[in-house]
């Protein structure tokens, strides 16, 4: 069929080659999405009165259909059809003859998109969530086996003051756990039904929007109209901004893994399966994985800036610019839970040399546990941090492990709270399985059967 726009003349080749781009290729994400708010419609329009309970009941059940033939490859978007939105009419078109024309009856190609995109954005948010607390729980797990491995704390890259391996791990868990939250947090904003803003103004047609809303298993409508079109790109930047935070904190983990696992530092070593090689250096192992890791954050940062230029100065309602905002989203989303995944898979590979860690603990790690002692005599302490520090030679031997356990405050070495920790990873994954929960009802409700959540 043509395109949802054509009437009468053929667009130009070298046109149709410029404003499709890969459009038609990164919507092969959506096709699900895009039948589900489909199905929500087609019900929104029979509510309205504009479809007859057999022109419901055909559409539904080709809808279906289609989603098998997606679920199985053979639901194909060609450059010609722009875009899932019209190869999915143009398949309705020809199973069901009349009743597939019928299909967009009071909703434009905008609000279309903006419906299928939130769709897939909620799904990939929880999905991100699981994979990001998973990440999280794989630290904990770590952080409580070395929970007393002793580790030289480092600022400035110079030994600085004792830690352990259970501080350093742990501190990659709260962090994550608190990112994951944050993903929860965007799931809440953006779970608002979009369909039936149409291409910013609305429809004459009588659509019940928060039925359709309902249908879909969102807690709301997007209730201006306006906005739900201007929020286009906007809900994209800050969710690849959560990503954006979740990829410096692992960029900041395979840095640390890095030199870690360098020999001169000999802490940790690698899962040699998850190294490459050299193909003139024969002992090579490189923390391939670690590195792209660093390189793949500054491309989902990238993603985050790409869409939030594009948004950044166009006027209100519909403009083609939006257009360019998904691919950008659509690939910071998935690298993103990609990157999280491999993560998951080097920390489960690494192997703690103890040894190695203690021995790193050299006598200047101790110079500022030296000076609070020395005060302890009643000295003031600019004086004694002047001894100290002129004389490094002079701090007594400490064992490590011991001094770990007089860091007893909230939060240090010999008290790290971690049974704390693990009781809001285990409330946070609970919230996230509330959601899915009620995702999957709701698809099941609308489609008749389960669906997989991504």
């Amino acid at each position: 069929m043509g395109k949802l726009w054509q009437k009468e003349t053929s667009l130009d080749s070298l046109m149709e080659e410029f404003s499709v781009g890969s459009d038609y290729v990164i919507d092969q994400e959506l096709v699900k999405s895009d039948i589900l708010g489909s199905m929500a419609h087609a019900q929104g329009i029979h509510r309205a009165g504009l479809l007859s309970d057999e022109e419901l009941d055909v559409l539904l059940t080709a809808l279906r259909k289609l989603f098998e033939r997606s679920e199985n490859g053979s639901f194909e978007i060609r450059r010609e059809d722009e875009d899932c939105h019209t190869a999915l009419e143009g398949y309705l078109t020809e199973m069901v003859g009349t009743a597939g024309k019928k299909i967009h009856t009071g909703r434009s190609r905008n609000d279309q998109v903006q419906t299928a995109l939130r769709i897939w954005m909620r799904e990939k948010l929880l999905t991100l969530h699981s994979h990001t607390l998973e990440l999280s729980l794989t630290l904990h797990a770590f952080a409580r086996q070395y929970e007393m491995v002793p580790m030289a704390g480092r600022t400035h890259m110079q030994i600085a003051m004792p830690s352990s391996v259970g501080l350093w791990a742990a501190s990659f868990s709260e962090q994550l756990l608190d990112l994951s939250g944050h993903l929860l947090n965007l799931y809440y904003r953006v779970d608002m039904s979009p369909l039936g803003s149409a291409a910013s103004y609305g429809s004459p047609v009588p659509i019940d929007r928060s039925f359709t809303a309902q249908l879909l298993g969102f807690k709301k409508i997007q209730r201006n109209v306006l906005y739900a079109n201007n929020s286009r790109g906007l809900f994209e930047g800050m969710i690849l901004d959560g990503c954006d935070y979740i990829a410096l904190t692992l960029s900041k983990l395979a840095q640390d893994l890095i030199l870690f696992s360098l020999p001169e530092f000999g802490y940790f070593s690698l899962n040699p399966k998850l190294c490459t090689g050299s193909s003139i250096m024969p002992q090579k192992k490189n923390p391939d994985g670690l590195e792209l890791t660093r390189s793949r954050s500054s491309m989902i940062s990238a993603y985050a800036l790409q869409v939030k230029s594009i948004i950044r100065s166009l006027p209100s309602g519909y403009n083609r610019d939006f257009q360019d905002t998904k691919e950008p989203f659509i690939k910071g989303m998935n690298a993103t839970i990609l990157l999280v995944q491999i993560m998951n898979h080097m920390m489960n590979g690494i192997t703690v040399h103890e040894h190695a860690l203690t021995g790193a603990c050299t006598g200047e790690l101790y110079a500022t546990d030296e000076v609070l002692k020395r005060l302890a005599e009643g000295r003031s302490f600019r004086d004694v941090y002047r001894e100290v520090g002129m004389d490094l030679d002079s701090v007594a031997s400490y064992d490590p492990q011991e001094t770990l356990k007089t860091r007893t405050s909230e939060g240090t070495t010999g008290n790290l709270l971690l049974e704390e920790l693990a009781a809001d990873l285990l409330e946070e994954k609970e919230a996230g399985d509330v959601l899915r929960a009620q995702l999957s009802e709701s698809y099941r409700a609308l489609f008749g059967s389960e669906i997989s959540l991504s």
